[in-house]
């Protein structure tokens, strides 16, 4: 007899604030080959083990002590508290478990507790919106990997990107909507950046991404696994749920690493235009992420706001994610519940998506 159950898997934090955590769970994070996608993999793992991750450990491990709470990391304490209420809404109907793509509770130790509490079928929710080979793909792959050295074989299933999935943007704008009530000169909606390259090399016609004049508005099925196109449409879809009017708000993308263009523009660079132009009251949204963490916490609520004030803004707002709110509960529920009922785990407006990995892979 067959037995379901759930899996959501999101990014993951150091064990701790010290440097050797923070420096453990780095290596772990960088050396991901869809991270860090250098060839040959020895001059990546020298690069993050020899230069990045010594130079960045100390500098992060001070980051996280700025946002760390007496339960521990905010994205794993958040995301313990969304598969609690998530089992709760679901009750009897399917178990749901929890695992980080780096560090703990690891892929592999959660897969291996569900195939000793008797589950076949798995119904796997990467908690991330968009595709990325650095995201939603590494999710993917890492538990597949982790599932062909199991004892018995579970039967995985992939919830598609949702980015503009209807329920989705609802749940955006239910959880956004009292700030946006605020009175605000700009709304800022920064993603999680990604190098241009990434998006040429997801383009599996090699064809369309950076190459066509407004590639991310032209029609392309390369849009399956195209970031910025999918960012874009998330913005779309929820300016025009909210009513915002295109000069009411702005895209821009944070976090980069030098050495290579990545995705503009860039969200610092933007926190220092705006003011300038008279926007002097900024909302900042980060809908790249379901959970609040490093980036959104320090990086934009706490640097980027700094460096807004510094530049002559009057007010600055961030706007959480959706963390474990009722709205973001309700959409993870409905997803679940039509793959109970035996519909695909895709999203509404992503169903055109027909393998499970990206042809990327």
């Amino acid at each position: 007899m067959s037995k379901r159950a759930v899996l959501l898997v999101n990014l993951g934090s150091p064990e701790s604030t010290s440097v050797p955590h923070v420096r453990r769970y780095l290596r772990e994070f960088l050396g991901d080959e869809r991270v860090i996608d250098i060839n040959p993999r020895w001059l990546a793992k020298l690069l993050v083990n020899c230069v990045i991750t010594p130079t960045r450990a100390p500098k992060s491990a001070k980051a996280y002590q700025e946002i760390w709470t007496a339960e521990g990391s905010p994205l794993v304490v958040t995301s313990k508290s969304v598969r609690q209420k998530l089992a709760t809404e679901l009750g009897s109907e399917a178990p749901v478990y929890l695992a980080m793509r780096y560090d703990q509770p690891s892929i592999a130790s959660v897969l291996a507790q569900m195939i000793v509490d008797g589950v076949t079928d798995v119904l796997l929710f990467p908690q991330y919106p968009h595709y990325a080979m650095s995201s939603w793909e590494t999710v993917v792959v890492k538990v597949q990997d982790e599932a062909a050295k199991l004892t018995r074989p579970l039967a995985i299933e992939t919830v598609q990107p949702f980015y503009e999935d209807a329920d989705y943007i609802e749940a955006l704008y239910q959880v956004s909507a009292p700030y946006l009530a605020m009175p605000h000169d700009m709304l800022l909606v920064s993603y999680h950046g990604i190098p241009v390259r990434h998006l040429r090399k997801a383009d599996s016609s090699k064809a369309h991404c950076t190459l066509v004049n407004d590639c991310c508005n032209t029609c392309s099925p390369a849009h399956a696994t195209c970031y910025k196109a999918q960012v874009l449409k998330t913005t779309q879809a929820f300016v025009k749920r909210a009513g915002i009017t295109a000069e009411k708000h702005t895209v821009s993308f944070q976090s980069r690493l030098a050495g290579e263009p990545w995705l503009t523009p860039y969200t610092d660079f933007e926190l220092e235009r705006l003011p300038k132009e008279g926007k002097k009251r900024l909302l900042v949204m980060t809908p790249a992420f379901v959970t609040d963490c490093l980036e959104t916490l320090e990086e934009i609520a706490g640097e980027g706001k700094e460096e807004f004030l510094h530049a002559g803004g009057e007010w600055f707002q961030h706007v959480p994610c959706l963390n474990d709110q009722p709205p973001y509960i309700d959409f993870l529920a409905g997803r679940v519940r039509a793959w109970l009922g035996g519909r695909k785990p895709v999203s509404v407006q992503a169903g055109q998506r027909a393998q499970t990995l990206a042809p990327a892979v």
